[in-house]
Order: structure tokens, then sequence, then C-alpha cells
């Protein structure tokens, strides 16, 4: 479904991509601590990138306020095309409804150059919850409103807002509790201190197969390979909660359109080289490449998506 979306505006036109060159090394920024998805997925494009760029691509990580400390540093540069952002859900598209004082503006700020990856997520609770399904922990959590409670990597997080809307689609009330990344909450819910997440799937494999995690459904549209014993949860009934993380590229707003197009033309050309593919997939993300007119139309679906997430979900910022 997102791959159909994002692939069905014809490629920049070849001249354009042409009349322009990078005069010195990119900075593409994660606006994350590096190891995470994000970071691995831009350092798997960067280096493809540059090669046919003619320039190197150097990945730079600036991490905080999740995420709009890098995104503002993007926003704020020359745009002349030689900055860019692996940007991802929150930032891109949840952010703008949820901090009152956030620097910059997304939509107006940055310019779209074409999507980098996705991400199914999977809800996992730890082995000691007394549930073996989805239909299990939604009649647990509704006997005990309010009692049990889920571990995200951060407010405005994938890992949040996604979980928010699996919430208000199964009509239950759960507590949050935020954590600075998803390393002290997987953590946390394989103890058993937090009673549920909802995180990428990658993260999750080995402690599934261990038995440390079960889980209890997928998020994205179909079953993921990773773990095609697990439900869909529009196979559980909630097709309204589907969802699936993603990472774009962005660069500064009012980039000339010739340094788009080129820069676009050489993350679809990275993205489809068999070392990039397969080593996405071996790090637990799916390439995902789209024109930056397709990604400007996603980015605008997602900002009003999550938007009401959000506002039905009263996700705030202190």
């Amino acid at each position: 479904m997102l791959r159909r979306a994002l692939l069905a505006t014809p490629l920049a036109a070849p001249a354009l991509a042409q009349s322009w060159a990078p005069t010195r090394p990119i900075r593409m920024v994660v606006p994350f601590v590096a190891g995470g998805s994000t970071d691995v997925a831009a350092r798997i494009v960067a280096e493809p990138m540059g090669e046919r760029l003619g320039q190197p691509v150097i990945v730079e990580n600036r991490g905080g306020s999740g995420g709009n400390i890098g995104g503002e540093m993007v926003a704020r540069a020359a745009p002349d095309g030689h900055t860019l952002l692996m940007g991802v859900t929150g930032l891109l598209s949840t952010n703008i409804h949820i901090y009152r004082n956030m620097g910059f503006n997304p939509a107006r700020d940055l310019a779209p150059v074409g999507m980098a990856y996705t991400s199914d997520m999977v809800i996992v609770v730890p082995p000691s919850l007394p549930v073996r399904n989805l239909a299990d922990f939604v009649a647990l959590a509704k006997a005990r409103p309010g009692q049990l409670s889920f571990g995200s990597s951060g407010h405005g997080a994938s890992t949040h807002t996604a979980a928010e809307l699996f919430r208000l689609a199964a009509g239950i009330e759960l507590l949050h509790v935020p954590y600075r990344g998803s390393g002290g909450a997987m953590a946390d819910l394989m103890s058993g201190t937090i009673q549920m997440m909802l995180v990428q799937i990658a993260a999750t494999v080995g402690p599934v197969r261990e038995g440390r995690l079960r889980a209890l459904a997928a998020t994205g549209p179909r079953r993921h390979p990773l773990m095609p014993d697990v439900p869909t949860l529009a196979e559980q009934g909630y097709p309204q909660a589907t969802a699936t993380s993603w990472g774009a590229v962005m660069t500064t707003g009012g980039t000339p359109p010739a340094a788009i197009a080129r820069l676009s033309e050489a993350l679809r050309a990275a993205l489809a080289t068999p070392a990039a593919m397969q080593r996405m997939t071996n790090a637990g993300v799916d390439p995902e490449a789209s024109t930056p007119e397709a990604l400007a139309g996603f980015l605008q679906a997602e900002t009003e998506k999550w938007g009401r997430v959000v506002r039905e979900a009263r996700i705030t910022v202190d």
C-alpha cells in the first residue's frame, strides 16, 4: 500500500537532475544518537549516494528534543543542497502537534528529497503477563483500566503515537511511560516493570525467539517475514490501528529544484544497489524509494493522521 502510493509519481526529469552537482562534501544529519535504525539507514545510503554525487556524504549525529535539534539545524542551513536530514515519523509528522515551541515547521522549512525506509512494528509483552494473545491483553486492560503501562522511546516517537493509536482503537486505558530511547524501555519490559511496548520488529526478534518477550500483533498492513506467525492488527479486528514507522531524506527549504532532483536521483540509485538493500534488510528495515513529489503528499497525509491521534489521545510535552 505504502510502496504503491509513494511510487505513483513519475521520476524527475534526468536533465534537471544533471544540471546541479555538489561542490563540497554533503552533511547528512541524523537527529538521534548513533546506533539506532535511523542512524544505520543513513550510513547505509550515505556511501553509495556519495559515489553517485562525486562528493562524500558524511553522517553527523545531533540528537535531542525528539529530533527537533537536528531537524532545526537542517532547516536553518544554507539552501544549497549540501545539508541533508534523515527524518522520521515523529520529527516530520508528529512533533509539530505536540511541541508548543518547536523552532521550525517541517512542512515549511524542509524540502522532501525521497523516502528511505519503512519499519513495521509489533506489540510485545513480557511472558510474566497473563495473556496469550491480543484479545487477552485487551480484556485484561479493560478489567484493570489505567493499571497497565506501556513504554516508548519518548514523547511523540512512533513507539508512542502508534501505541496510542492502538489504545484508542481498542478502547482501553494505559499508562504511558516515556524513556530516552528504546533500550531502557525494552529492558524494563522484559523485567515486567512495564507491561507492553509497540516497537520495531527487528529489535524484538531475538527476545521473542528466546522467550523473553511475547509478540501479540504486527502493526503493518501485512504479516512481516521476520515474524510470519504473528497476525496483524487488522487480522485481529483493528484495521484502523495499522501503522508503520519510516525514514525519509529531507533538505533545507528553498533548495533549488535542480539540486533536489539530483539528490533524489542519487538516493533512489543508492537504495537500488544490492548491497544497500541487503544491509537494510539485515538491519531490520525495508528500503523504500520515492520521488520528492510523492514524499510531499505522503508527509501531508501522515501529518494529518498523527495530528488526529495527538488530539484524541491528548499527547503533550511539558
